[in-house]
């Protein structure tokens, strides 16, 4: 195996410069990546970063199933420039991600993943950016508006702790099945909000969707 190491790089965004990481799958497996994967981190308020170990765990699960893992901090968090805006500049932070992206790798097609916040971003974000792949981990139904979101029509997981403290499992369940049948809903029995002692489970249920060879379009 000779991953190489990750790359972090500056992005120009709306607000300034936003921090990145990119890590590559390994070459011998995947000379040629399957996607790019644009992966949001959780609140930034909160202490949510790319260094997560949700999203982390997320974006190493698609770097094992060929992807390259595009991770970043959204404004005003670590090296990324302006303040935090409540979920609008957010969404335009990753729009410029995924822009960014396929510039420079434009034969690749999109996946993004989002834990927590990130993936309110990501629900937000779909319907414009197309991808052919959404994970979703704890996504906050209940307490942000969803009425905006649109169904997905591309392969779609949810992952959701049934002893989540911070986001309603019950919640995530009830509009996740509204949504059938693109959904692939898994909880994790016990699981709270971060996953702790459980992380093996996200990682496994990514790679599980993540390296399917049948990845559909969104439209």
């Amino acid at each position: 195996m000779s991953i190489a190491a990750p790359e972090r790089t500056m992005i120009v965004g709306a607000a300034g410069d936003i921090e990145t990481l990119i890590e590559l799958p390994d070459p011998d497996g995947y000379p040629q990546p399957r996607a790019i994967a644009v992966c949001c981190h959780p609140h930034p308020l909160f202490g949510g970063a790319m260094t997560n170990k949700v999203i982390h765990t997320v974006a190493r699960s698609v770097v094992a199933s060929g992807a390259i893992a595009l991770r970043f901090n959204f404004r005003g968090v670590g090296a990324s420039a302006g303040v935090h805006d409540e979920g609008r500049g957010e969404l335009d932070d990753l729009i410029r991600v995924v822009e960014w992206a396929r510039a420079r790798w434009p034969s690749l097609p999109l996946w993004l993943g989002g834990f927590s916040f990130g993936a309110w971003m990501v629900l937000r974000a779909h319907a414009v950016l197309a991808p052919r792949l959404m994970v979703t981990v704890a996504p906050p139904v209940g307490r942000w508006s969803f009425d905006e979101v649109k169904k997905p029509r591309c392969p779609w997981l949810v992952v959701q702790g049934s002893k989540d403290e911070l986001v309603d499992a019950q919640a995530v369940r009830g509009y996740a099945t509204t949504l059938e049948p693109t959904v692939d809903y898994v909880e994790i029995e016990g699981a709270d909000h971060f996953f702790h002692g459980r992380l093996h489970e996200v990682k496994d249920e990514v790679i599980r969707v993540a390296s399917s060879p049948h990845l559909a379009r969104c439209g």
